[in-house]
């Protein structure tokens, strides 16, 4: 799970909390909440903030930040590779995130982690000329599925601009659904926090492993 810009992995967890009205938690699926290390974010006038990578603005228009986004690229794969080498495979990850951080998620898993189970990104989306979208261009194996929700009058982050990431990635030929939620912000809801919970147990049933 990776967080919001600005939140922190336990401000996340809380938030989750709240939304559903206890934790989000499974017997046997262990959840890490990482932290974005601070870094000046231009968005908000090169202020400190705990964010992911930089963006030049809010905008599917404009080149990505490559740069920071590389550098938490290198760092998540260290917690990627920490979990296997503890004896988790790497086909019973999931790594996902609200709006950078599914942006980071996808960026990290259709980029350097072909191999994972799957891909959630709540709210999020990637720029028009995305490196994601280039690796995949390149890529001919099986591709990690992508779960999607958004909300429908979200300001921040159109939902337009989900629906077009997601129909990028479709067309390249990732496995994808997009849900859909009428009347939702940029913010988490309920209903799809439930979905959600119902998509990772399928990506991660239970009875095949004691322990993930």
């Amino acid at each position: 799970f990776c967080d919001p810009s600005g939140d922190s992995g336990q401000g996340l967890r809380t938030w989750i909390k709240q939304v559903l009205n206890q934790d989000l938690t499974f017997q046997h699926i262990k959840i890490i909440y990482p932290t974005a290390p601070p870094r000046p974010y231009t968005p908000m006038k090169g202020q400190i903030s705990n964010v992911w990578f930089d963006r030049f603005k809010i905008s599917n228009d404009c080149p990505e930040h490559l740069e920071s986004i590389n550098v938490m690229c290198k760092v998540l794969t260290d917690l990627i590779d920490d979990e296997v080498k503890s004896g988790i495979k790497k086909n019973r990850i999931l790594v996902g995130g609200f709006s950078m951080g599914g942006c980071m998620a996808m960026h990290l898993a259709y980029r350097n982690h072909q191999d994972v189970a799957g891909v959630f990104a709540l709210s999020s989306f990637l720029n028009k000329t995305s490196a994601v979208y280039q690796a995949l261009q390149e890529s001919d194996g099986v591709l990690p599925e992508l779960f999607q929700c958004h909300g429908t009058t979200d300001e921040l982050v159109p939902h337009s601009w989900g629906e077009e990431t997601n129909s990028m990635l479709k067309s390249l030929g990732v496995s994808t659904m997009f849900h859909s939620f009428p009347g939702v912000y940029h913010e988490l809801s309920k209903a799809e926090l439930e979905k959600l919970k119902s998509w990772i147990l399928k990506k991660l049933p239970g009875e095949m492993e004691k322990q993930n």
